[in-house]
């Protein structure tokens, strides 16, 4: 987990739980592309305290969520239980979660935990989605472009994204609507990315 995520969560300052009417429009316009196949699977990566998981699971899909940091995952099953709907929780690291995840996902979901890994994590990440995913599974991602801003993350280019996903091809990449958030965000350019495997 990046060193400025724990910190964020540590002092309570977590811009990315609070994304604003466009953000959240242009997430649902997304997800509502994608149908939901029966007993469809998705998962949400670096689901920090669920908000996202339990829309998924609102959704109708049967959803697990992980996490690298304890702290936002006890969270997020509160939530889940508030919401009244069913999300497995998970500790685990996005590179590794072929360890821990089962095969068949329909759906992955990627909300700011792509854009702060390294060159080598990215290849990990890449692999192991594979290895959890079935043809024809899209993935959703927003992430910052590319540059310096520690302790945010660095984040990605289309580029990056692409190399990172054997054997995916990109739907749609767009720029992000986060005109309601704060101006660090603001100034990392993020972009939604839609990519579809073969």
């Amino acid at each position: 987990m990046n060193l400025g995520y724990r910190l964020a969560y540590k002092v309570g300052v977590t811009p990315w739980e609070h994304t604003g009417h466009g953000f959240d429009a242009q997430l649902s316009g997304l997800l509502d592309a994608i149908p939901v196949p029966e007993g469809g699977r998705a998962l949400d990566i670096g689901c920090g305290t669920g908000r996202h998981s339990i829309e998924l699971a609102q959704r109708g899909w049967h959803v697990t969520g992980v996490d690298a940091e304890q702290e936002p995952l006890d969270k997020a099953r509160i939530h889940a239980r508030e919401a009244h709907v069913d999300v497995r929780f998970l500790h685990e690291d996005a590179a590794d979660l072929h360890i821990a995840v089962d095969g068949g996902h329909m759906l992955v979901l990627d909300i700011g935990c792509f854009h702060g890994l390294t060159d080598h994590q990215r290849r990990d990440y890449g692999r192991s989605v594979n290895a959890i995913t079935a043809p024809g599974a899209s993935l959703v991602m927003f992430a910052f472009g590319p540059g310096h801003r520690w302790p945010m993350p660095h984040g990605v280019s289309e580029e990056d994204v692409t190399r990172a996903f054997d054997g995916w091809s990109m739907a749609s990449s767009t720029a992000a609507d986060v005109s309601e958030s704060p101006l660090p965000v603001r100034a990392a350019h993020p972009c939604w990315y839609h990519l579809v495997r073969g």
